[in-house]
């Protein structure tokens, strides 16, 4: 699946692998294998932003996964977010899609909000808002249409 694809049609929330087509490394092989991982990975779609301008300079659509996060004792440290302007070239796959009653929690209203939590519910959404404070959260419940037109549209994962 092209960059654009995965913009057009995986719902946010989604797990997304990309992959530059090239055969793992064996694991003896540290250093070539660090770099292959930095080039075939997975995460969560948290964000799509379309076409924006600053200045005179005029920026392609995007979108962003959350790859992982750095910590210890539950504080984290260091996000690991990557975003892909649509003309890169890996291929993309989505793995796993938001489920029906899922909430997406974002962190504001509006074009550039982005995915902070995905909570099998409503209630435990609104339990992590009170531990995690994002004043200007919305909740975005996965409705029953939302999963039905992945279907209908063959767009089922894997």
């Amino acid at each position: 699946m092209s960059a654009s694809l995965i913009y057009d049609l995986a719902p946010i929330g989604s797990i997304v692998a990309w992959s530059d087509g090239t055969p793992r490394p064996p694991e003896r092989h540290k250093k070539k294998l660090a770099a292959w991982e930095n080039r075939n990975s997975e995460g969560r779609l948290i964000r799509k932003q379309g076409k924006r301008g600053i200045g005179n300079v005029c920026l392609t659509p995007d979108f962003t996964l959350h790859e992982g996060d750095f910590g210890a004792g539950g504080i984290i440290a260091i996000r690991i977010h990557r975003t892909f302007s649509l003309d890169t070239h890996p291929t993309f796959k989505v793995i796993e899609r938001p489920l029906l009653d899922h909430v997406r929690v974002f962190d504001r209203a509006g074009d550039n909000a982005e995915l902070v939590h995905l909570a099998v519910n409503r209630q435990t959404a609104e339990e992590w808002l009170t531990r995690h404070g994002y004043p200007d959260a919305v909740l975005d419940e996965v409705t029953a249409d939302e999963v039905a037109a992945d279907h209908v549209e063959g767009r089922a994962a894997v």
